[in-house]
C-alpha cells in the first residue's frame, strides 16, 4: 500500500512552526561554564523540512515574527538559505517585556557527560500564531500542498496554536492535502490542559495519513498502552513496539503509515540507531546499528524529514525508512539541529555505510 500524493500542487510540503534559535556552546563545552556562543536558527517542524527543501522539493513555512527584531532577520536570513517560502505576521514586541523568539540555550555534550537543554520561551511570539492571520483556502486550495507536517509542540503551545492547528488539519483534509502528524509530547506543555489537549490531538490523529511518536508519546496524549516494561535484547523491544503501533492502529484507522525511532545511547557521540515502520500490513524494521554523534539535536526531525521525502517522491515503501534512518543519522553529524543533505546520494552512502572520501 502506498500513499496517493496530490499532483500539480506548489508545495511538496508545509510546516507550521515557532521559529527560535539555538546558543550552542563551543567545543562541545557545557553552559555553565561557557563564554562563546554559536546562535543557530532551528524549529523541530524546519528541522523536518530541511530534507526536502536541500533535496530541491518545494517548500513553504508558516510562522510569525517579532516586527523590526534583528533576530526575526536573521530567522528569515536564515529559512531563504534553506530554500523555503515562508509568510506570516509581524507582530509588535510592545514594551521590553513583550513578545520575541524563544531561546534554546543548549550544549552538545561529549563522551560521559551528557547534553543539556534549557528552554527559555518567555513571551514567544509563536504562541500567537492564529489560523485567521492565514488564507487557508489560497495555500490548500489555490497554490496546494502535497504534505502538511503537523507537530504536537506547536499544536500545544498555546489556546490559540492549538486551533491555529485544527483548521489546518480541517483545510488540509478537504482539499486532499495529505496530514503528518509528529505527538512530540512535552508534559511542560500540557499542564492544566490535559482534557483540552487530548481532544485536540485525538481530533488532528483521526484526520492524519501519517503518524509519529514513541512510546510515551501514545501513551501520555491518548492512553494507548505501551511496550511491556523488561524484555531483553533488541527483538523483543522490537515486538513491543510492533504491539504498540498496532493499538495505535486500532485507534486511528485513517492512518496508513505508523512510524517511531529506536535509540540507545552508549556514549554522547555513541549511538545504537534504529526505525520501525508500519505501512498498510506491511512492517519495515531498522535494527540498531551504531551511529556516530556530533550533537544529538535533530535526529529524530531528520528521521522524519527523510522518510517524508520517500513518501513525496513516490518511492517504494521500504526506502521510506531507510533514508529517514539515513537522514536522522545524518542531522546528528552537524551542529545545526537539521540535516543539509548536498544530494541523494550522500544519505544513501550514509545507509550503505559508506564513509569513504568522495573525490
Amino acid at each position: 500500500m502506498s500513499l496517493e500524493i496530490k499532483k500539480e500542487c506548489k508545495y511538496s510540503l508545509l510546516v507550521p512552526t515557532s521559529m527560535g534559535v539555538r546558543l550552542t556552546p563551543v567545543n562541545g563545552q557545557p553552559v555553565h561554564s561557557s563564554d562563546t556562543y554559536t546562535m543557530y536558527a532551528t524549529s523541530a517542524e524546519t528541522n523536518v523540512a530541511s530534507i526536502s527543501s536541500y533535496l530541491g522539493l518545494p517548500v513553504k513555512v508558516l510562522t510569525t515574527f517579532v516586527k523590526g527584531s534583528p533576530v526575526a532577520q536573521f530567522i528569515k536570513n536564515n529559512l531563504k538559505s534553506r530554500f523555503m517560502d515562508f509568510e506570516g505576521p509581524e507582530v509588535e514586541q510592545g514594551d521590553p517585556w513583550g513578545f520575541r523568539h524563544q531561546f534554546n540555550i543548549a550544549d552538545s555534550g561529549y563522551g560521559s557527560r551528557g547534553p543539556r537543554v534549557h528552554n527559555d520561551r518567555a513571551g514567544e511570539v509563536g504562541r500567537t500564531l492564529n489560523a485567521g492571520d492565514f488564507d487557508l483556502e489560497r495555500i490548500f486550495g489555490k497554490e496546494g500542498v502535497q504534505v502538511v507536517h503537523l507537530s504536537g509542540l506547536i499544536a500545544a503551545l498555546s489556546a490559540d496554536t492549538s486551533r491555529f492547528c485544527l483548521e489546518i488539519a480541517r483545510a488540509a483534509k478537504k482539499h486532499g492535502t495529505r496530514i503528518s502528524f509528529d505527538l512530540n509530547y512535552r508534559a511542560s506543555f500540557w499542564k492544566g490542559r490535559e482534557e483540552e489537549l487530548r481532544q485536540n490531538f485525538t481530533e488532528i490523529a483521526s484526520v492524519s495519513d501519517i503518524l509519529i511518536g514513541n512510546e510515551e508519546d501514545f501513551q501520555l496524549c491518548f492512553g494507548i498502552e505501551g511496550p511491556p516494561a523488561g524484555g531483553e535484547g533488541i527483538k523483543a523491544k522490537i515486538d513491543g513496539f510492533k504491539g504498540l503501533i498496532e493499538r495505535v492502529k486500532e485507534s486511528f484507522p485513517n492512518a496508513s503509515v505508523f512510524a517511531t525511532t529506536l535509540r540507545e545511547v552508549v556514549s554522547v557521540n555513541e549511538h545504537l540507531w534504529g526505525a520501525i515502520m508500519l505501512e498498510g500490513e506491511n512492517w519495515h524494521v531498522i535494527e540498531p546499528r551504531t551511529i556516530h554523534v556530533l550533537d544529538r539535536i535533530g535526529g529524530g526531525d531528520g528521521f522524519v524529514g527523510g522518510m517524508l521525502y520517500g513518501i513525496l517522491r513516490e518511492w517504494n515503501p521500504e526506502k521510506w525508512p531507510q533514508f529517514g534512518w539515513a537522514t536522522g543519522a545524518m542531522a546528528a553529524t552537524f551542529l545545526t539541529d537539521y540535516a543539509q543533505p548536498a544530494d541523494e546520494e550522500m544519505v544513501w552512502s550514509i545507509w550503505k555505510g559508506n564513509a569513504r572520501v568522495k573525490r
